[in-house]
């Protein structure tokens, strides 16, 4: 589903990535682990386009599409999702508002017919629900005056109504109390656990993979993938630090 070989990508022309290949194949969840520094939310950015972030060398197939060619309104079209280390406030704007132009927006782009204002309320009400945060706060201007807990529940709502074939989720349980961390967990399982989807969940921590248990573990240092293995990795990471697991 996700295939990237040989990444290269720098930023303000210093190098971030150095080649990175990995493949995610649909169906799986693979985890990204590694120091501050190493390249992570790079990798992040750089797959789903963000501005400044300049490819130098290598390739990233999604679906079968080349994914560094489309724009970054193309990827997230595709099917692909980016999950925020810290999500924005916009003020101004209210999240259905926001929620409702953004899929109406995918769908257009996919010749699918746009939700009406009430199939679209039914939808992110089911959502908001199924992820225990209460409704009318999406009534709100975007994540202003949203706790960290309150913003990630919120994104993991806007993950439900997009319903994307693939989540990019960067450091999805920064900021995180235990009983948000649960049911963040419990929204990514019920969204992308399917043979159809695909996840890449970026952490420092094992606590998220209590949680969402990944089916490949990856070490990131020096903006290159210095180690993979199984679940076990990510609690052998938790033991010894990233200096003694990942030599």
């Amino acid at each position: 589903m996700l295939d990237i070989s040989n990444l290269h990508a720098a930023v303000a022309g210093k190098p971030i990535l150095n080649g990175v290949t990995l493949h995610v194949p649909a169906g799986e969840v693979h985890a990204i682990m590694g120091p501050n520094g190493s390249g992570k939310s790079t990798l992040a950015y750089v797959l789903s386009g963000r501005p400044g972030y300049e490819v130098t060398d290598g390739s990233a197939m999604f679906d079968g599409q080349d994914l560094i060619a489309l724009a970054p309104h193309e990827r997230a079209a595709a099917g692909l999702f980016l999950g925020f280390q810290y999500p924005v406030e916009i003020p101004g704007i209210s999240y259905l508002q926001f929620l409702r132009e953004s899929l109406n927006s995918q769908r257009r782009s996919r010749d699918e017919a746009e939700l009406s204002g009430a199939e679209f309320i039914k939808l992110a009400r089911e959502q908001a629900a199924l992820l225990g945060m209460d409704a009318e706060m999406l009534k709100r201007p975007v994540n202003v005056g949203f706790s960290g807990g309150e913003k990630k529940r919120a994104e993991m709502v806007q993950m439900g109504i997009m319903n994307p074939k693939f989540a990019l989720l960067d450091e999805t349980d920064s900021g995180l109390d235990i009983d948000a961390l649960k049911a963040v967990g419990a929204g990514i399982n019920r969204i992308m656990r399917a043979p159809d989807k695909g996840v890449l969940l970026i952490t420092h921590y094992q606590r998220l993979l209590d949680y969402v248990e990944p089916d490949r573990v990856h070490v990131l240092r020096g903006g290159r993938i210095v180690r993979s293995g199984g679940p076990e990795l990510a609690l052998e990471l938790e033991r010894e630090g990233y200096a003694e697991a990942a030599a």
